[in-house]
């Protein structure tokens, strides 16, 4: 269940604004690009908990053009030996607007299994839901400019307007997810400069507001530090919990759109 709440934050709390920007026109695509892979290394204290890995390529559905993004998540090592996670998801979206077309959630955590298609009407609000575990097929409306779990990352990496944002302003995003459409909301708490395995790393640090009471200590548990760049990939998050806390930091990456920037002092 922990390891599934991180993991789910990584993909969704990449950065927040408000809705109203899908009302202009967005600017180009800018801030990754097809081949783009990178992994992240969750840690519970000295433990290795698990990896999430996540890549970018071009594909066509349904004689569309869209950017095929897959995320996987898996336990590693010696959290293995006690909760086995294997965390499949992809987004296939537009490549111009980031607007998801179709998702897919295939996980089995500690044998907890899940395996949803969901399809995506942009134009008439809809999202029709496939729960192959289930054999269940139900149509939900979605509300404006919604993204799904993967999307989102993408989305808000291109189109987050930096010079805009003051400190301590929230943001928000429309979702949907687990057949719910809900409203992610996102704090900016400025810049900071995170000590990586890279080197020293220039952040925009966010806090996403969570639900507090059963996994996390308060509603401002969780912070996320994003490479203050053109790429704007996450650098650390991290999550006060219960029993603890834990965080996820970048690991590995290649073929990035733009140079990943280092502080040399």
């Amino acid at each position: 269940m922990i390891k599934h709440v991180v993991l789910s934050l990584i993909l969704t709390t990449q950065l927040g604004f408000g809705q109203a920007l899908m009302e202009s026109v967005l600017p180009q695509v800018d801030s990754f690009q097809e081949g783009e892979w990178f992994q992240l290394r969750l840690h519970y204290g000295p433990i290795n908990a698990s990896y999430a890995t996540f890549s970018l390529e071009r594909d066509t559905l349904e004689g569309k053009p869209v950017f095929h993004a897959k995320g996987f998540g898996e336990t590693t090592g010696f959290a293995r030996l006690f909760f086995k996670v294997e965390d499949y998801y992809e987004s296939y979206f537009d490549e111009k607007t980031i607007q998801p077309y179709k998702f897919i959630r295939n996980i089995n955590e500690g044998g907890y299994t899940k395996n949803v298609e969901i399809d995506f009407d942009q134009k008439n609000g809809t999202a029709t839901v496939n729960d192959k575990k289930k054999a269940q097929i139900n149509k939900f409306p979605t509300t404006e400019g919604v993204q799904d779990l993967i999307s989102c990352f993408y989305f808000l990496r291109n189109f987050y307007p930096k010079d805009e944002i003051e400190i301590n302003e929230s943001f928000d995003i429309n979702m949907f997810f687990d057949n719910e459409n809900y409203v992610f909301k996102l704090k900016y708490l400025g810049k900071e400069t995170v000590n990586s395995k890279f080197g020293k790393i220039e952040c925009m640090k966010f806090r996403p507001l969570v639900q507090s009471g059963r996994v996390f200590e308060e509603q401002e548990s969780v912070t996320l530090w994003v490479s203050d760049d053109d790429n704007r990939l996450p650098i650390r998050l991290q999550a006060d919990i219960l029993v603890g806390s834990i965080k996820a930091d970048l690991e590995n990456f290649k073929n990035l759109k733009h140079p990943f920037k280092i502080v040399v002092k």
